[in-house]
């Protein structure tokens, strides 16, 4: 049985905690290309809820000590030697000018762009504050099934 909503555009939707929640939020924007759809802002420079679109697609961004029941249940990644349990994957239409952004602004590449075997070009990257993206131009929703 399938219990996904059928009347949103994307239905997982991944949520960040980030120390300074408002400067990643700009960042994330600026770099990635990442749109405002809201941002709910607290006392003390605090993000309490926001909500990022970036194609079909929406990750959730808060601060790390916000105060909500979400945010005292994770690990920073400064907190456990700059490891991830997940990396978000992001479809681009072009890997190579997005590279050159992310390097510029001060992404950490973590494995180079590169063509893959099997399509496409990718490259990952942790962001400043260590949560690890990556890119590519493969489609798995237009891939050959085998």
């Amino acid at each position: 049985m399938s219990n996904y909503a059928r009347d949103c555009k994307s239905t997982v939707i991944p949520g960040l905690y980030y120390r300074n929640a408002k400067a990643m939020i700009e960042w994330l924007c600026e770099t990635f290309g990442f749109e405002k759809q809201l941002v709910i802002a607290g006392s003390d420079n605090v993000v309490m809820h926001s909500q990022l679109t970036f194609g079909h697609g929406m990750i959730m961004v808060g601060s790390f000590h916000s105060g909500t029941p979400g945010s005292g249940i994770v690990k920073h990644p400064d907190e456990i030697g700059g490891a991830e349990a997940q990396t978000l994957s992001l479809l681009v239409s072009d890997c190579t000018e997005l590279y050159a952004k992310a390097k510029a602004a001060g992404a950490k590449i973590l494995s180079e762009l590169e063509k893959k075997e099997f399509g496409g070009e990718a490259f990952t990257c942790s962001d400043p504050e260590g949560h690890i993206w990556q890119f590519s131009t493969y489609n798995p929703w237009e891939a050959q099934q085998t």
